[in-house]
């Protein structure tokens, strides 16, 4: 008898948690999922132009990405992925190459006055968005650091 009440308790643990997981394990799935993921500073490099940013102006840059808000996904369909990869414009994208444990992504950030468009690639496959971020939008490189436009 105590068998059957303690094989029911642990069946109804098990249906009660794939019913209804505790938030930090739908944190967890939900952030391998994420399109706009949040990024670690110590696991990417960030370039502008052929050059590294300093430490201190990468942790603000991440920062600044990882506070930025989701506007929309551009649908890229097959073929098109070069269109994105290098669009015929004159901003220079700032470069984000994460280390990953099983996959190196690359990410292109190009700064626009009213938004910024992300490009991720990861080895074939390429994802493309659009986020608001005031200050990814105002960000400017100069020989004395990392600053923002004036307007």
């Amino acid at each position: 008898m105590t068998w059957i009440v303690a094989i029911s308790i642990a069946i109804g643990c098990i249906i009660k948690f794939s019913m209804n997981p505790p938030s930090a394990v739908v944190a967890w799935i939900s952030s391998k999922f994420a399109l706009h993921a949040q990024l670690n500073s110590k696991d990417i490099t960030v370039s502008y132009n052929g050059t590294h940013l300093e430490e201190e102006e990468k942790i603000r840059f991440t920062d600044y990405f990882n506070e930025a808000i989701f506007l929309k996904k551009y649908y890229i369909f097959p073929g098109n992925e070069k269109l994105f990869l290098h669009p015929e414009t004159n901003v220079i994208p700032y470069v984000i190459k994460v280390k990953g444990r099983k996959k190196d992504v690359d990410i292109f950030v190009y700064s626009y006055d009213d938004h910024v468009d992300v490009v991720k690639q990861c080895k074939k496959k390429v994802v493309s968005y659009s986020l608001r971020s005031d200050y990814l939008q105002t960000i400017t490189i100069s020989t004395k650091g990392f600053s923002a436009k004036t307007v």
